[in-house]
């Protein structure tokens, strides 16, 4: 065949990709919006993944927001899974309300979810909350119950904000508070690194402590005691419930933090990550998407 007859061909096969491309349906990854939680606060919610597939709804740390989960959005192992990000109240492009009352009351994180849920229309999603996101499962819990939602998995989550599950940080939970700017900052770059036992490359770690900064100063006050209805809402859930922690965490104390929640509520299961710290989704992605689609794959059994 001619070059130039190639040549021709190749334009058209171009043209007709682009033209697929600018007519197909929309997907899911294409989808960004914001819902209003009850008090008014507004919440970033994104969306990716296959749209006709089982949602699993994932909810961040303190500090974060969806650019934590990263390496489950872009994921080929949860590829075939609807993936919902949102960001908490006081954090990434949320809004973040002045004063400690928005934050302080448990519920009115479980409200924000609730009223993410009810947006995405999602049916029997899976909840996965990392630290601080595992509280916000257990608010949920017990302010709606769990007939909404097809299981959970807490990552290294807060059961409770007792002594013998954090693990104290005196210093740095003080400096997040401080007004001085400098002080500030230094503590959200110790408290990130303590997230980690295998740091991530310089280029994320940068990008979740500009992540950090953006978060409200006024929450980074309020919920160190926010309320967490781990009783209340883990203990009563009846769908299947997944631990997923670090051995090695320095924040949340894996341990104890298994034990309390098994305690409440005898038919969770758990998987510890022997060589991970407080982030094993991050430390460890692929193991980690693994594990989750292996629950995911249990519940459709």
């Amino acid at each position: 065949m001619h070059p130039s007859s190639l040549h021709t061909r190749a334009v058209r096969w171009a043209l007709a990709l682009s033209l697929l491309a600018l007519f197909a349906p929309a997907r899911a990854a294409d989808k960004h919006y914001m819902v209003t939680a009850p008090d008014g606060v507004a919440l970033a919610v994104q969306e990716s993944g296959n749209p006709d597939g089982p949602a699993i709804v994932f909810i961040h740390g303190l500090l974060g927001s969806r650019l934590n989960w990263e390496q489950q959005v872009g994921s080929a192992q949860l590829r075939g899974y609807r993936l919902i990000t949102y960001d908490l109240r006081g954090h990434g492009l949320s809004g973040k309300p002045t004063g400690l009352e928005p934050y302080r009351q448990g519920r009115r994180w479980a409200d924000d979810l609730a009223a993410v849920l009810a947006a995405t229309q999602a049916r029997k999603p899976v909840l996965a909350g990392w630290s601080l996101g595992g509280a916000v499962i257990s608010n949920y819990l017990a302010a709606y119950g769990d007939a909404g939602i097809g299981g959970a998995v807490y990552v290294d989550g807060v059961i409770e904000l007792a002594a013998d599950q954090i693990t104290p940080h005196p210093e740095i939970y003080r400096d997040v508070t401080s007004p001085d700017l400098k002080t500030h900052l230094d503590a959200e770059r110790s408290f990130l690194a303590l997230c980690f036992r295998r740091s991530p490359d310089s280029a994320t770690f940068e990008r979740l402590l500009a992540n950090a900064a953006l978060a409200s100063w006024d929450m980074q006050t309020a919920v160190q005691s926010m309320s967490v209805a781990a009783a209340e809402g883990l203990g009563k859930a009846r769908v299947p419930v997944l631990l997923l922690y670090g051995a090695q965490d320095v924040l949340v104390q894996a341990g104890p933090a298994i034990a309390r929640a098994k305690a409440i509520n005898p038919r969770v299961r758990s998987i510890v990550y022997a060589g991970s710290g407080h982030a094993p989704f991050l430390e460890e992605p692929e193991r980690f998407n693994r594990d989750l689609a292996a629950f995911m794959q249990s519940l459709a059994r």
